[in-house]
């Protein structure tokens, strides 16, 4: 039964202080059949010895002092995993020595919480009171008001007051009226804030603070949950920032919407906007390769789908679906919740085997319209295959990157053209406090560090977020057959006078094994400018294939701001319209990038690591097309994964790249790559420059003459 809020703030008998977002019914169930659920079993027994451990420690709740990775942030992290676990497994068990704990350590917190001003190490963002950053108190209130739902009933009449009082009402207070220019903002900071302080309305039976956790402040809808679920994720589930912090805002966006419906289904918070939420869960799966997120704007690359946040989504959205894939996904994490949702996934595991998750080609809209962009992922050849991912998101806000119709590709379960994500180590207090390192601005977020088109050395947007938000991709084209996949976007306005647009396709021939990518770059200008291409790849150069100047005793800088002062030149050559190659062997396979321009260019090989004193960034390879004083220009390129080296058995296959010689030719209207094949074939790719349907293009290459009608075709000779 859903609980009946009141506004009234009163001190509610041991009857009226039971648990309210997780059912008495609920938890009787999971004590009564939990143990008979292998996975649920597991994770019961997990969490039994970290609170048991907690337990035989002496509590301590100190005066906050550390930034994120310090001693004392770790400490009130330990803190609140414990409290919300021992009030689980006090439900669980009916062992009161778990409620006591909870209940003990919470009335440390009582004595502190009053004490506590602004935290000592807050910078920048608005500092927290028992972390640096109020985003951490917002995650401790969401943990620790789910523990304490789960023990409030065991509690005397003068603890719960103490506790209501001198923690959650003090703390929901403070990341709400007392700090509106977080809570009222559309980001992930006030998603946490909202859902710490809607939770704690329902465990205090405080409908104002619910309704402002829902509505805004002002409870208008004009800030709030609903508006952030509105404004942050498109129709297709993508949230705005990309997939890494998808992964953090799935927590509170997942566990306070799995709150609403307990205590107030008829909000129907699951169908909301199409079952969005939902959506978003999948969503965030298929943004993901070989068991990591794909690393778009401000990432760290090792997270992935084992993380705490997404094992409450898969949970909550399996409980919810049934949907049969999700099982492999909790079966691969090895985890899942002590609630009514994890005992569903844990039955499910156990009544048969789960079907693998459908990854597959999609084009993820962004914006809350579906209009501003989109993240192509073109897969083939299953999980662990080829993924070509294709950028055309909006800005991202904050933590977007200024990489507009940026790439990544992988191939074999690895990372063969890669994006840096984030300059930071997180909660590693040696690196800045584990907050972002200067070179997440001076490097990560700049242009030249990505896969895409940098002009006169400046970074897209001038390096303003703000007006990058206003000027998203334009996208062209996304479509899929059993040959030819592919994708094209345009974007206007990253440079005064500079439109470019991409398209990249996946695309399979018979004489190659397996698919390769085709990327076509046309930038127009009003004026005269430098025009650089960089690929940041992962692995050890096998050949290069043109002739190029090396700088064997001293490394050059590449330049001198916008990321290119942290770059070492290595090799470059002189410039030239003939198609080069560069080869490099990663993970047993070799990777053939072949590439031009139809102006001459440069060819760079450069480093990362250049003015970085302190050891910050991480040393990868690049190479970088630079074409001089042109105003529109065409670049292709063609990467091929071929052969086989074993290391173990000492033998190499097929180092050669299979594709003889790559070549563009413009009509009117359209252009037409050409690759040469050992036969002699062609495998022939047209592109419009306009994808209306209908019209009709012809362009002649090789002595022959390619006609097609639409945005695109395979002209195979």
């Amino acid at each position: 039964m859903p609980v009946v809020l009141s506004g009234a703030v009163q001190t509610a008998s041991a009857d009226e202080a039971g648990p309210v977002l997780v059912s008495p019914s609920d938890w009787r169930t999971m004590a009564e059949t939990g143990a008979r659920y292998p996975l649920f079993a597991a994770e019961q027994a997990r969490v039994e010895r970290a609170v048991r451990a907690a337990m035989a420690r002496p509590i301590n709740v100190p005066i906050p002092k550390d930034p994120g990775g310090g001693f004392t942030h770790e400490q009130h992290k330990r803190n609140y995993q414990a409290i919300y676990n021992a009030g689980a497994l006090y439900r669980l068990t009916g062992d009161k020595a778990y409620a006591d704990h909870a209940r003990d350590v919470l009335l440390e917190y009582a004595r502190l919480y009053p004490t506590l001003g602004a935290h000592p190490a807050g910078r920048g963002q608005i500092p927290g009171r028992l972390f640096w950053q109020t985003l951490n108190d917002s995650v401790w209130l969401v943990y620790a008001s789910q523990g304490y739902d789960a023990i409030r009933d065991t509690l005397s009449a003068e603890d719960r007051k103490t506790i209501d009082d001198d923690v959650f009402r003090r703390m929901a207070r403070f990341l709400s009226d007392e700090t509106p220019q977080n809570f009222d903002r559309i980001h992930n900071h006030a998603t946490w804030a909202v859902a710490g302080v809607g939770m704690t309305g329902y465990v205090l039976r405080d409908s104002d603070l619910t309704e402002k956790a829902l509505t805004g402040l002002a409870k208008t809808g004009e800030a709030g949950f609903l508006r952030q679920i509105d404004q942050l994720f498109s129709p297709d589930g993508y949230y705005e920032e990309g997939p890494y912090y998808q992964r953090y805002a799935m927590a509170p966006f997942i566990i306070f919407a799995r709150a609403i419906d307990q205590n107030e289904p008829e909000r129907g918070i699951f169908r909301h906007r199409d079952g969005v939420l939902l959506k978003a869960v999948d969503t965030l799966i298929q943004s993901s390769y070989a068991g990591y997120f794909i690393p778009v704007n401000d990432a760290i690359l090792d997270k992935g789908l084992d993380t705490e946040e997404l094992v409450a989504g898969v949970a909550v959205a399996y409980a919810r679906t049934g949907e049969p894939g999700l099982l492999s996904i909790a079966e691969a994490q090895g985890r899942t919740l002590l609630s009514p949702d994890g005992l569903k996934v844990a039955q499910g595991l156990a009544e048969g085997a789960p079907e693998p998750f459908a990854f597959r080609s999609v084009m993820l809209r962004d914006g809350p319209d579906g209009e501003s962009g989109g993240l192509g992922i073109l897969r083939s050849g299953g999980p662990d295959g080829q993924a070509l991912v294709f950028k055309a998101t909006a800005q991202g806000m904050g933590h977007g990157h200024f990489d507009k119709l940026n790439w990544l590709f992988y191939d074999n379960g690895q990372t063969v053209v890669s994006d840096y994500g984030a300059a930071r180590f997180l909660n590693i207090e040696a690196k800045a406090g584990g907050t972002y390192l200067p070179e997440n601005t001076s490097w990560a977020k700049q242009t030249v560090a990505h896969n895409t088109l940098v002009v006169n050395e400046a970074s897209h947007f001038g390096g303003d977020w703000r007006v990058g938000a206003a000027r998203p991709p334009e996208r062209l084209v996304f479509d899929t057959d059993a040959d030819t996949q592919i994708v094209s976007a345009r974007q206007t306005g990253a440079y005064k006078g500079v439109v470019f647009t991409r398209t990249q396709a996946l695309v399979r021939h018979p004489e190659l094994g397996r698919p390769v990518v085709v990327d076509l770059l046309r930038v127009s200008g009003d004026r005269p400018a430098r025009y650089d291409l960089p690929l940041h790849y992962n692995g050890h150069i096998m050949t290069v294939g043109f002739e190029t100047q090396r700088a064997l005793a001293v490394r050059p800088v590449l330049g001198a701001a916008n990321g290119y002062q942290h770059l070492w030149v290595d090799a470059s050559s002189e410039p030239t319209t003939e198609a080069r190659s560069l080869t490099w062997l990663l993970d047993g396979r070799f990777y053939t990038y072949r590439f031009a321009a139809d102006a001459p260019s440069r060819a760079i090989l450069a480093e990362s690591g250049a003015n970085d004193p302190n050891f910050n960034l991480r040393r990868e390879p690049s190479l970088i097309q630079r074409v001089d004083g042109q105003k529109d220009v065409s670049f292709v390129g063609v990467l091929e994964s071929h052969g086989l080296y074993d290391g173990t058995a000492e033998t190499v296959t097929g180092a050669a790249s299979g594709v003889q010689s790559i070549g563009q030719s413009r009509g009117d209207d359209a252009t037409v790559v050409v690759l040469v094949l050992p036969s002699g074939k062609r495998l022939v790719l047209g592109v419009a420059d306009d994808p209306a349907e209908g019209r009709s293009h012809s362009v002649s290459a090789d002595g022959q003459t390619y006609q097609w009608t639409g945005a695109w075709a395979r002209l195979d000779r």
